[in-house]
């Protein structure tokens, strides 16, 4: 079955203004249009169009008929507390400023931060809880703009030294050296790891303006502007340090901007941010496609709530290169972004005018399909719709392998 699904657009500050409406042949809006949720989850579920009630939402609907809605299977193996749930949600992301740092727990830490708040009593919706279910949120990005701009997870501590012996040099050649500034960063990361130089900038950049991180952060941002700097390899984060301190001034995520990957994701590239990754999503548009969580630790960057010591129990502080997830191509026409997780799976689903070959497959559960380029017709075993451009739709598992008749793209998320 298909199944029509709309939303709106959510209105975070960092939102850029233009992007998903044109994705989606609409008008914008003139305000911050920052996420399209597509999907089940209770923040914003996906209206189901031309429904009536008690049924107008794609939650209440796979509520009261969970098997229909998402197979048996599925419906048995993805519950919270007997009540089973999609466990995927599907995103149209714009960012027109920079997110927030932060990471995402593994379903284990999950399970036992959310046990441990509920019998501390603190309301779900609490400025300061970290915990609003039992679940992980793995997540993945692929750019669907030009460029796609995001910081991911620790770089390699000799791409971190490279980065520290270059703020030296500039540092030097200024017109007023203050060599002690970035030595603080040097002599932390040196003794304590980047787990300890990361929970001092937290804690002592979160303090007021007294600590000696602050000045950590004011020589950093003034150093970035020297020539030195921008004629480095590490330009381009340096360029981020200044964007950031214009959105964030004073935030020590600014410094730890510098040791985290400076990731540029052509058009369909994409990254894979596993539990513990340290991130934020920097300018662009992209389709998002995680599990179906709101669990969300915060590490700068943002006037919400964090937790230090939690965010440094769930932080992965191995140094990475960017976590880029390259797509298989099973069929022509298929390209499927695979993350290990058995929560989701995305497939890019193309075809052009004359070609014989119909892109196509399979699914074993649950599926929402959003067309890029349309209209574009999709069809099943049992039926089959027509989406134009940036409609969406919700097909359930009975449809069993999913082909896309004559031109168009569209983007397939189910489950893994």
């Amino acid at each position: 079955m298909f199944v029509r699904i709309d939303n709106e657009p959510r209105d975070y500050a960092w939102g850029d203004r233009g992007l998903i409406a044109a994705f989606r042949g609409r008008e914008a809006s003139g305000a911050p249009e920052a996420e399209l949720w597509l999907g089940a989850h209770p923040g914003s579920p996906s209206r189901i169009v031309g429904a009536e009630p008690p049924f107008g939402d794609l939650a209440a609907w796979i509520a009261a008929e969970p098997e229909r809605a998402l197979g048996a299977e599925v419906a048995s193996r993805f519950a919270d507390e007997g009540m089973p749930r999609l466990p995927f949600l599907l995103k149209l992301l714009a960012a027109g400023g920079p997110l927030s740092l932060q990471a995402h727990p593994t379903t284990e830490r999950a399970r036992l931060g959310f046990a441990k708040e509920e019998s501390e009593g603190v309301p779900v919706d609490a400025y300061d809880r970290n915990y609003r279910d039992r679940f992980h949120k793995p997540e993945l990005v692929v750019a669907l703009s030009e460029t796609f701009d995001a910081l991911s997870g620790f770089r390699p501590l000799d791409e971190v030294a490279a980065v520290i012996e270059v703020l030296r040099d500039a540092d030097a050649a200024s017109a007023e050296p203050q060599p002690g500034a970035i030595e603080l960063l040097a002599v932390r990361l040196g003794a304590e790891g980047l787990d300890g130089a990361v929970e001092w900038l937290l804690t002592d950049g979160r303090g007021g303006d007294t600590g000696e991180s602050t000045w950590l952060v004011e020589r950093v941002v003034a150093l970035a502007a020297e020539p030195l700097a921008l004629a480095s390899p590490a330009a381009a984060s340096f360029r981020t340090v200044t964007a950031l301190a214009e959105a964030y001034p004073g935030d020590p995520g600014i410094v730890i901007s510098l040791l985290l990957n400076r990731v540029r994701l052509a058009r369909g590239e994409s990254l894979f941010l596993a539990a513990g990754n340290i991130h934020a999503y920097l300018g662009g548009l992209g389709i998002e496609l995680m599990a179906a969580s709101d669990n969300v630790l915060r590490g700068g960057l943002t006037p919400k709530h964090i937790d230090v010591g939690e965010l440094v129990e769930v932080l992965d502080f191995t140094p990475m290169p960017p976590p880029r997830l390259e797509p298989e191509q099973p069929a022509p026409g298929v390209r499927s972004f695979r993350p290990p997780v058995p929560d989701f799976v995305l497939h890019r689903l193309e075809a052009a005018e004359g070609e014989a070959a119909l892109p196509e497959v399979q699914i074993d559960g649950p599926a929402i399909a959003i067309a890029e380029a349309g209209p574009a017709r999709l069809a099943g075993a049992l039926g089959s719709i027509e989406l134009g451009r940036g409609e969406a739709v919700f097909v359930t598992p009975d449809e069993a392998r999913l082909r896309l008749e004559g031109p168009g793209t569209v983007w397939l998320a189910t489950t893994g």
